[in-house]
């Protein structure tokens, strides 16, 4: 990468926690408000998910979201604890809602309160539109999209990438007690056990990850839809991370899902190419 400026070392907390991620390849192309924004909501969106993933006491961590919660209220009463003050600025910048935030939360809390093995479609679409698309709504403020195309971006795109990640990441959530693959594909393909040591060995997986892989694509390509005709400027961010993403899909649609899987990897040449591609306007 020939910008210096892609290569410099985050600074702050909150950019601390986003680095490393594709989140942060993403983010870091947009003007400093933007990207500082984005990183104090990837910041909040990480601290919450740590709890979601933190192998603990379940009451334990169900006080911690409610903390949250709390403290995101306080925010919005103007009197934000000194763990979120960046999070304030960003919030008073660009209008974010209050119900984003605490539907981000309510996301983590489905995991906290019981291992999720697999939903029925319907709750399946609702932690997605929390722990994915609600994190969207918050995204397209700061990127400066239109509301109605900002709200639709939000909806699929959040959906296709959390898809793109149940997909991914089957074998590491199977591993903590989690299955998301819903109930009804498992209907589809005839398969009457959601134990999670037999479905992981399944030969047969394929017939029941594969309709949530057409799923995600039909998200990927309205999403597509949608950036196609925003303004450039606004939704190269999202394009990138959409990209990335496809990538992902790609090589889950090559590889199958019957054991053994071998765990799919974004190269980080290809990552370059995607943000050379729609960094620059």
């Amino acid at each position: 990468m020939n910008d210096p400026a892609m290569r410099k070392e985050p600074t702050g907390d909150a950019a601390q926690r986003a680095a490393g991620s594709s989140f942060y390849a993403a983010m870091r192309i947009l003007p400093r408000a933007q990207r500082q924004a984005m990183f104090e909501i990837y910041s909040f969106c990480r601290a919450v998910d740590d709890i979601a993933d933190d192998p603990g006491d379940r009451d334990l961590r169900l006080a911690q979201l409610a903390q949250w919660r709390r403290d995101i209220g306080a925010l919005y009463d103007g009197g934000a604890p000194a763990r979120l003050r960046g999070l304030s600025d960003a919030v008073g910048q660009f209008g974010l809602a209050r119900e984003d935030f605490l539907a981000v939360i309510d996301g983590m809390e489905m995991d906290v309160a019981a291992d999720i093995r697999a939903p029925d479609l319907a709750t399946l679409d609702l932690y997605c539109d929390r722990v994915a698309s609600a994190v969207g709504r918050l995204s397209v403020k700061v990127f400066g999209l239109p509301a109605e195309d900002g709200r639709d971006l939000a909806h699929h795109l959040g959906r296709a990438l959390q898809l793109t990640n149940i997909l991914r990441d089957i074998d590491e959530d199977g591993a903590i007690g989690r299955l998301y693959l819903p109930r009804e594909a498992f209907d589809d393909a005839v398969i009457a056990s959601t134990d999670l040591q037999q479905v992981l060995s399944y030969p047969g997986l394929d017939k029941v990850a594969r309709p949530v892989l057409v799923r995600a694509r039909g998200h990927f390509e309205r999403a597509d839809a949608i950036m196609g005709r925003a303004p450039r400027r606004a939704v190269r961010a999202p394009r990138i991370m959409g990209e990335a993403y496809k990538e992902y899909w790609k090589a889950l649609d090559a590889r199958g899902f019957a054991p053994p899987r071998a765990r799919v990897r974004l190269p980080r040449a290809k990552l370059l190419w995607i943000i050379l591609r729609y960094a620059v306007i």
